[in-house]
């Protein structure tokens, strides 16, 4: 086929049997990456399956009530899922009210977006009070009470499967089982104390921020998560 070329020629070359090949390949590249993504609004369903934590704090004479509900996605079938919806905060301390309503809000907005929002977990717990913070029952530290409210929300998406359990492996929990029995031998009323208490006088361990680091064997030992500085 002849073509008539009206413009002034200003260079050239040789078509190679490899260019010839190359817009077809193209054109196959193109209709194989023809995906068309469909996004569905999820409208909030007449009823929500939720939990309610309590959390208890030497910051405030009342407790704060978080409860968070959840969205089940694909009822019924083997891809049915409990997603995280929406979540609402309570108290009769109006104190926090303005910014309590705020982050209730926000958390709310990236639960409907979905995705991955396990990283609220640890946005939460990294806010620092200029204050102090406080330890927990059980010894945990608590930096804020931002960061307790994150925590409640982590044991929630622990619950639901979001959040995968770090078990220990069996060295570390005969590890654990082994000190605890030691120390127990030496404390006349270890009896009396309950079972979820850790001895008086032990340390903040800096891995799981639990006051649980004892020294047994001239080495200190964290009875919580097994953590110890002579590995």
């Amino acid at each position: 086929m002849a073509i008539k070329i009206e413009k002034k020629i200003v260079g050239y070359g040789v078509v190679k049997d490899d260019d010839k090949k190359a817009p077809a390949a193209v054109a196959e590249v193109k209709k194989e990456s023809n995906v068309v993504h469909l996004t569905e609004t999820l409208e909030r369903p007449e009823m929500l399956l939720g939990s309610t934590y309590k959390v208890k704090t030497p910051l405030s004479e009342h407790a704060l009530y978080v409860t968070i509900n959840d969205v089940i996605l694909n009822a019924g079938t083997e891809h049915e899922l409990r997603r995280p919806f929406e979540v609402f905060i309570n108290s009769k301390n109006m104190d926090h009210f303005q910014w309590i309503v705020a982050l209730t809000r926000i958390i709310s907005a990236v639960f409907r977006k979905g995705g991955d929002v396990t990283f609220l977990v640890e946005e939460l717990r990294s806010v620092f009070d200029p204050r102090g913070g406080y330890f927990k029952k059980g010894g945990k530290y608590m930096p804020s009470l931002v960061a307790e409210i994150g925590d409640a929300i982590e044991c929630h998406l622990r619950m639901i499967g979001l959040i995968k359990d770090n078990d220990l492996d069996e060295h570390q929990k005969k590890l654990i089982q082994e000190k605890r029995a030691q120390y127990d031998a030496t404390v006349k009323d270890a009896e009396a104390k309950e079972p979820s208490e850790f001895p008086d006088g032990a340390q903040l361990c800096g891995k799981c921020h639990t006051k649980a680091v004892i020294q047994m064997d001239g080495c200190m030992t964290c009875l919580n998560c097994g953590d110890s500085k002579c590995g």
